[in-house]
Parts: C-alpha cells; sequence; structure tokens
C-alpha cells in the first residue's frame, strides 16, 4: 500500500519558469532537477531539497489556488524564522498563524500566486 508522499505537483503559467528558478533555488535553497525530455518539452520545472520533491507544470489558464498548499517543514525554529524575514524582504507575503497547537507556521506565496506553508513542530 501507500508508504509515502513522492512528489507534490503545483501549476504555473507559461513562461514563469525563470522567476520560479529564481525563487525555490535562490529565495528556498531547492536544487533544480532535470525532468524526462517528453516532460521538459512541456514547460515547467522540478525542485528538490532533501526528500522533499515539487513539481511545477504549466497549465494554460492558471490560477493559483486558494486554499491548496504543499506544508514545507523546516529545520529548526530559527530556520523558520529566517526564512521568514528572507521571504518578507524579498516582498512575499509571510502570514504567521497560531491555530495549530505544538506547531509554528506561516503561509507565503510564490511569484505565481501558489500558496506555501512554512511549519517547524513546537518544542
Amino acid at each position: 500500500m501507500i508508504e509515502a508522499l513522492d512528489h507534490v505537483q503545483l501549476a504555473a503559467p507559461r513562461g514563469s519558469e525563470e522567476v520560479l528558478r529564481a525563487f525555490y533555488t535562490g529565495l528556498l535553497g531547492m536544487a533544480e532537477t532535470p525532468r524526462p525530455p517528453a516532460l521538459a518539452a512541456r514547460g515547467g520545472c522540478w525542485f528538490e531539497a532533501g526528500s522533499v520533491r515539487l513539481h511545477l507544470g504549466i497549465e494554460e489558464d492558471f490560477r493559483p489556488a486558494i486554499k491548496a498548499h504543499p506544508g514545507l517543514r523546516v529545520a529548526d525554529a530559527e530556520a523558520l524564522d529566517t526564512l521568514a524575514a528572507r521571504l518578507a524582504d524579498a516582498g512575499h507575503p509571510v502570514a504567521w498563524d497560531d491555530s495549530v497547537p505544538g506547531v509554528r507556521r506561516f503561509h507565503s506565496a510564490d511569484p505565481v500566486g501558489n500558496r506555501l506553508e512554512f511549519l517547524q513542530p513546537a518544542g
């Protein structure tokens, strides 16, 4: 049966690959990974960090999801604070949310509006 989450697919508008690369590799520190040639021809890009894999695929009638998002766990509380500051300094929204007991988290968005959650279990 199911044993792990392999990747999360997010959508993006055509022509957004360069701003996505700058965000996911530059701000978040993820590595871009090559895609199979048949998929590379469709546009988009793939990123990974440790066991986390995000695929951004081109959607012709792109609209960012309002509620759907990946929850990305960071290394520790200091890393969470550093990432929040880095995103805010780069002009990305940072909305802290304390509604989940035992978890420090905030939401932000990538350059095309995909909602992202960054979290760290408290304590």
